[in-house]
């Protein structure tokens, strides 16, 4: 395991610096930095080395310079474990991704979990349904997400978020069901963390939802789909067609400044990819040689 591990992160090492060296046409920009933190990281980008040693993927991370990272599952630890392995090395869980029913059924617990790591978000990615996502299920989901952050809000101090996968992007009245959550949920209690890909996946446009409400968006999930990809309402595609930040269909540099500009606190990347150790590299490259 620790030989893997090993492998595993001289594999980054290397991929960052063949990323670095070759560069990329952004590089020749001039200006000031578009982006010029170091990104956050998304747990499920290492989901699988997570699960296996835990404390091994973070010093890989760790390598890598993360510090801000959003985690969506405790890995078979309790979250006072994974928090002591987080403060050994300087590495913040600023958001704690949850299921739905758990969000609505185990409250409490959510909370309780999300304040032992240290985080100030609280996140659903998913609302379950079948079929089409419908105005019935998003005046669910309306009520569903108020309960949440008021309860969040009040007994922990911690902000909801709710994460779109594409699918409440369906047409009605004038806009999309996603408008629709937007503007029905009380912005004292429900924020929002826009995912580039399944804002772009149904045919949207990242960078105009976040302008068009620059004050509910608090986080973002930065990933890029493979071009030639044509894409749809399901919310769902292969992991294959997550590819390095930049490579892809998304206009990066649009989205990053709609979110600069409307003050967005957290951007984290989210690889799916089974080339997540190359293309991870790739990707904190690209945002450094980005500027204005």
């Amino acid at each position: 395991m620790k030989i893997k591990h090993l492998s595993l992160r001289g594999a980054f090492h290397a991929a960052l610096f063949a990323a670095v060296a070759c560069g990329s046409p952004a590089l020749a920009q001039k200006g000031k930095p578009l982006f010029p933190d170091q990104p956050g990281m998304v747990s499920y980008t290492f989901r699988n080395s997570l699960s296996k040693n835990t404390a091994a993927t973070l010093d890989t991370i760790k390598a890598l310079k993360i510090t801000d990272m959003e985690f969506s599952s405790l890995f078979g630890k309790t979250a006072a474990e994974l928090r002591k392995l987080l403060d050994e090395r300087g590495i913040k869980c600023s958001s704690f991704g949850v299921g739905y029913d758990d969000a609505l059924n185990k409250t409490q617990e959510v909370g309780n979990n999300a304040k032992a790591l240290g985080a100030n978000f609280v996140r659903v990615a998913w609302v379950p349904h079948k079929g089409p996502f419908t105005l019935e299920m998003a005046e669910k989901t309306v009520a569903d997400f108020n309960k949440i952050g008021k309860q969040l809000k009040d007994e922990f101090g911690l902000t909801f978020c709710y994460h779109n996968h594409g699918y409440e992007f369906e047409k009605h009245g004038d806009g999309t069901l996603m408008d629709y959550i937007i503007q029905k949920t009380d912005p004292k209690y429900v924020s929002f963390e826009l995912d580039m890909l399944w804002t772009f996946f149904p045919g949207q446009d990242p960078a105009a939802l976040i302008s068009k409400y620059p004050d509910r968006f608090k986080l973002m999930h930065m990933k890029d789909l493979k071009k030639g990809i044509t894409g749809n309402m399901s919310g769902g595609t292969p992991v294959e067609n997550d590819v390095a930040l930049g490579t892809g269909q998304i206009d990066i540099p649009a989205v990053l400044k709609a979110a600069r500009k409307a003050g967005l606190k957290h951007y984290y990347i989210e690889d799916e990819s089974p080339s997540y150790a190359t293309q991870v590299p790739q990707s904190i490259a690209y945002l450094k040689s980005l500027k204005y």
